[in-house]
């Protein structure tokens, strides 16, 4: 899909624990907004998902945040894009690549964490994530069908 008659941004943020609620409102305000509502308890959770694990990958041992090298907090962006048939949520963040890329991980039944990236995967059409050039971070992406009330 080329055009996006529809966009909103998020950010920047802090990956702190907040950010997964900041995630759940923006989705929330801004699917309503464009006559979206049947798609926003996806988008809230998917959009929530993919923000936890940017705070992750940006929480040190003891759930302290990491700091990049001059001392600055990571951060996140959100990206929301629709033409009515499709959302598109990226998530976009500004940690070195050696804090690790998402990975789809199929968590066992005594697991407590680890299935959310599956849950992504069930939920959409695609997803996926890529560095970025000239970029520190990654983008990550989701893809899913819209439900516009018009046509519910």
């Amino acid at each position: 899909m080329s055009e996006w008659p529809f966009s909103s941004y998020l950010g920047p943020i802090g990956a702190l624990p907040t950010a997964p609620r900041l995630a759940r409102g923006f989705a929330f305000v801004v699917l309503n907004g464009w006559g979206l509502p049947e798609s926003v308890d996806t988008v809230e959770l998917i959009a929530s998902e993919l923000a936890t694990n940017v705070v992750q990958a940006a929480t040190g041992p003891g759930g302290r945040p990491r700091y990049d090298e001059e001392g600055r907090l990571h951060l996140m962006w959100l990206r929301l894009l629709s033409d009515r048939s499709k959302v598109m949520l990226e998530v976009w963040d500004n940690l070195p690549e050696v804090l690790g890329a998402p990975v789809a991980h199929h968590a066992s039944d005594d697991e407590e964490s680890g299935r959310g990236l599956e849950m992504v995967e069930m939920l959409t059409e695609d997803w996926g994530w890529e560095k970025v050039s000239g970029w520190t971070g990654k983008r990550v992406w989701a893809l899913l069908s819209a439900i516009d009330k018009e046509d519910s």
